[in-house]
C-alpha cells in the first residue's frame, strides 16, 4: 500500500489477551482515518488472533519474535522509532508491568523500552487483577511518565464476571490515539479543581441526608482534565462508589462543611474550579449521639438549617481563578440556573434537568445548558466525556480571556 507524505504510522501492540480479537477492530478504525498500521504481538497474543489476520488487515508484516525478520538484526529499534505514536490494546496486567519496571525479555517490552514516541496503553484483565496494588501502582508509573491510560471500561468479562477491568470501546481507544497524534492542550499548564458526587449531612450515626449524584460527571470531568493536558488535578469527591482516575489527586469527604474546607485547601493554586458536587442544602441543627430508635408516637421532627454555601464562598473570593458551577434541577430550568449564576458570583453555571431519562443522577449521558452573563447556549446531549471536554474547552477560554 503506497503511503502518503503526510500519512501518520501507529503501531499497535497485542498483548496475550481474550480481548485481543478486538485489536482487529481497532486497525480497521485507524485505517477508516487514513492511518497507516502496523501490528507487533506477544508470543501469547498469537493464541487469540493468528498474525495471519493483521497481515490480511494491514498488509504489513506482522512482528513478533526479537529474531524474526532476518534483514533487520536491531528490530525493537526499528520498531520503535518508526511508528509516530505506539498503542498497547489490550494490555495485559504482565505488560504493563514490564513497562513500568524496564523489563526487556521479548520483542515487545524491548520495543516500548527504547521507544521515545508518544505511548498509549489501553488496559485489559481481570477485576481482581486492575485492583491489585501492584497494577494500580504500575498505571500511576506510567501515567507519571506521560503514558496516557485508556480504560479499562465496566461489564461483562470472560470470567463471568460484571465488573471493571474489559478493553474500552475501540472507538473510544482510536478516539484517544487519534486525539493523542495531534494533542489537545486546552489546560496545559493549568491546575485544576473539581467537586463530585454527594454530601452526606448525619442525623445519627447510621443516618443522613443526602442525595442520588453518582459523582460520574465529576470523574468525566477528572479525567478529561489529564488528557487535555493539565498540570495537577484535583477531585475532592463525597461519598461516590465512582472510580478516580488514575493520576488524579482524590481528597475524600463527606459533608459540606468537609467539602468546603477541602475545596479551600486544595483550591488555593487552582487556575479552574468546577463545582459539580450535588451538595445536600440542609443538615440537621444537631447530631444524635446514638441511632434515633422507632417509637410508637414516630419521630416528631428534624430541625434542618442551611449547610454552607460552597459555590458561593468560592465565588466571592475567587480572585483570579474561573469558577464554574452546576445547576441540577427539576423544574423551571434556565430561571434557576440564571439566578443561581447571579447569586453566586461563579463564571458561569451548567444547567441540567436531572428528571430527562438522558441526563439524570447516574446516566452516561448530560443534556446541558452553558449559562453566562452574556446569555444562555443549549448543548446537544453528550456523554458525560464529551460534555466535560466541552466544559472545560469553555472554562479555559473564560480563564484566558480574564487573563489578558
Amino acid at each position: 500500500m503506497g503511503e502518503r507524505d503526510d500519512q501518520k504510522t501507529v503501531l499497535v501492540c497485542v498483548t496475550g489477551c481474550i480481548a485481543a480479537y478486538k485489536s482487529c477492530e481497532i486497525v480497521r478504525l485507524l485505517q477508516k482515518q487514513g492511518i497507516r498500521v502496523k501490528v507487533l504481538m506477544t508470543e501469547h497474543a498469537t493464541q487469540f488472533v493468528g498474525p495471519t489476520t493483521f497481515r490480511a488487515l494491514t498488509h504489513e508484516k506482522v512482528a513478533i519474535d526479537l529474531f524474526d525478520d532476518p534483514t533487520d538484526p536491531i528490530h525493537h529499534i526499528s520498531l520503535a522509532q518508526e511508528p509516530d505514536l505506539v498503542l498497547v490494546a489490550p494490555a495485559t496486567a504482565n505488560v504493563i508491568a514490564k513497562m513500568a519496571h524496564g523489563i526487556a525479555d521479548d520483542l515487545m517490552s524491548t520495543t516500548l523500552l527504547a521507544t521515545e514516541k508518544p505511548v498509549l496503553v489501553a488496559p485489559a484483565m481481570n477485576a481482581g487483577m486492575w485492583r491489585a496494588e501492584a497494577t494500580r501502582e504500575n498505571v500511576e508509573t506510567l501515567r507519571r511518565r506521560g503514558v496516557t491510560i485508556v480504560g479499562p471500561g465496566s461489564g461483562y468479562l470472560a470470567c463471568g464476571d460484571v465488573d471493571t477491568g474489559r478493553l474500552a470501546d475501540p472507538e473510544d481507544i482510536v478516539a484517544a490515539t487519534l486525539a493523542a497524534l495531534e494533542p489537545d492542550t486546552t489546560l496545559a499548564n493549568m491546575s485544576v479543581l473539581i467537586t463530585a458526587g454527594p454530601t452526606f449531612e448525619p442525623i445519627d450515626p447510621v443516618r443522613f441526608i443526602g442525595n442520588r449524584s453518582s459523582g460520574k460527571m465529576g470523574a468525566a470531568l477528572a479525567e478529561t482534565a489529564l488528557k487535555l493536558g493539565a498540570r495537577s488535578v484535583t477531585l475532592v469527591l463525597g461519598p461516590s462508589s465512582v472510580e478516580v482516575p488514575v493520576g488524579v489527586q482524590v481528597q475524600r469527604v463527606e459533608t459540606a462543611a468537609d467539602m468546603l474546607e477541602a475545596t479551600e485547601r486544595e483550591g488555593a493554586t487552582a487556575d479552574i474550579i468546577v463545582c459539580a458536587a450535588a451538595v445536600a442544602d440542609y443538615r440537621p441543627r444537631s447530631v444524635a449521639d446514638c441511632k434515633i430508635k422507632k417509637a410508637a408516637g414516630g419521630l416528631d421532627a428534624i430541625e434542618l438549617v442551611e449547610t454552607t454555601d460552597i459555590l458561593g464562598t468560592i465565588s466571592n473570593k475567587k480572585g483570579e481563578r474561573t469558577v464554574i458551577g452546576f445547576a441540577a434541577e427539576t423544574n423551571d430550568l434556565l430561571d434557576h440556573a440564571q439566578a443561581k449564576l447571579s447569586s453566586k458570583g461563579c463564571d458561569a453555571i451548567v444547567a441540567n434537568d436531572v428528571t430527562r431519562d438522558d441526563s439524570g443522577f447516574g446516566t452516561d449521558t448530560n443534556k446541558a445548558w452553558w449559562v453566562t452573563a452574556n446569555g444562555t447556549e443549549e448543548l446537544p446531549t453528550l456523554s458525560k466525556a464529551e460534555l466535560a471536554r466541552e466544559i472545560w474547552r469553555r472554562a479555559a477560554q473564560i480563564h484566558g480571556c480574564s487573563q489578558d
